[in-house]
């Protein structure tokens, strides 16, 4: 992003707009593109909840048995909504960005900036460290799980082994997410692979390391983020990151929610659209805002870099290396990613952060294509 990008001022006041002109695109094509947006809503019901009574994620995931049960707040979801950001201005808005509606995924994200902050503040010495080395709890003991570092769980490759909130890793064996998905044989046991070796996008495993980031930072997730990125950008209020009734746990003395990295099993990062759009300006300029350093310095690069099991993703961040995920988007942008579909999108070479809400999967594409247009 441009060093001299605009930093909005706190939730309540003005966020500068500029016409699409002004922002280098053409009206008539940018309309083009929010209008495609609009028409193309996500197929899953507004309640999440199919008229036979069955979660959308679960007939998403194919998924049933044992752990299929919710065990999470589950609110009804809007419709779709967005903004477009030219140097942190904003060039468009569409839909209720104001809502604080559910974001499945996307929630990865969130998790991986606090991580970093982790890092910066000494509590994680590495991301290659092995987590059990300071998460003292029996989840990273032993000849599997005691191999498993930050990194590991970072990208998605632990390979963690047991069961967390209910939930076994097996539940997500042999999911697939992205590209040309077939979850026919999800929740059919594997064997694990050593730690680092496999990826598998795996929520029982992002969960855990949501589990040890509370663990070392000693307090709620919710709190760190408020304090140390949210607050600072100048978000809303009206934000809300909730885990499970059985995720309940005791740290410092205290009874303490851990938070979901996602909301598989209901739950998850509840938040305005014009939040994550700061959120994307904070991490397109590499955790800057205005004067202040937020996230380590360094980290959005190492967060970016292709991982060894899956050189489309970082650091809980999806990369579009080659236009891997979506052909029509610069190969240089990456994305945070939740089902329905919910993206934080960031394009460097243009300058550029969009925030799309409730977009058929098989319609973001046509969406990237209709925008890039607009801007050449």
């Amino acid at each position: 992003m441009s060093s001299s990008a605009y930093t909005p001022p706190p939730d309540g006041s003005s966020w500068d707009a500029i016409a699409p002109a002004a922002g280098g695109f053409n009206a008539e094509k940018l309309e083009a593109a929010i209008a495609w947006a609009e028409a193309s809503e996500s197929p899953w019901p507004r309640s999440l909840y199919y008229p036979d009574g069955r979660y959308v994620g679960n007939v998403e995931w194919n998924e049933s048995g044992p752990w299929s049960e919710i065990a999470g707040i589950v609110r009804p979801r809007g419709g779709p909504a967005g903004m477009i950001l030219k140097g942190g201005r904003i060039v468009a808005e569409w839909g209720d960005t104001r809502r604080a509606d559910v974001t499945f995924s996307v929630a990865k994200s969130y998790l991986s900036m606090l991580a970093g902050i982790a890092i910066g503040d000494g509590l994680i010495g590495s991301v290659d460290d092995r987590v059990g080395a300071t998460v003292k709890t029996g989840h990273f003991d032993g000849p599997h799980n005691g191999l498993i570092t930050w990194r590991h769980l970072l990208t998605q490759s632990s390979e963690w082994d047991g069961v967390l909130w209910e939930k076994s890793d097996q539940v997500d064996h042999f999911r697939q997410v992205g590209g040309a998905e077939n979850n026919k044989r999800k929740g059919e046991l594997r064997q694990r692979q050593t730690p680092g070796t496999y990826y598998e996008y795996n929520d029982v495993r992002v969960n855990v390391l949501a589990f040890a980031l509370l663990q070392r930072f000693g307090r709620p997730l919710p709190d760190v983020l408020r304090e140390r990125i949210m607050d600072p950008i100048g978000a809303s209020k009206d934000w809300e990151w909730h885990g499970y009734s059985t995720s309940w746990t005791e740290v410092a003395g205290k009874r303490v929610q851990s938070v979901s990295g996602g909301s598989h099993w209901g739950g998850g990062l509840f938040i305005p659209t014009r939040d994550h759009a700061r959120v994307g300006l904070l991490v397109a300029s590499n955790g800057r805002w205005g004067s202040r350093q937020l996230l380590p310095e360094g980290w959005m690069a190492q967060s970016l870099e292709p991982s060894a099991t899956n050189d489309g993703y970082g650091f809980l961040w999806w990369l579009n290396r080659g236009g891997r995920n979506y052909p029509s988007a610069p190969a240089d942008s990456w994305f945070a990613l939740g089902a329905g579909t919910n993206l934080i999108w960031v394009a460097p070479s243009q300058d550029l952060v969009a925030v799309v809400r409730w977009i058929d999967k098989a319609k973001a594409d046509g969406f990237f294509k209709r925008l890039m247009a607009a801007a050449a």
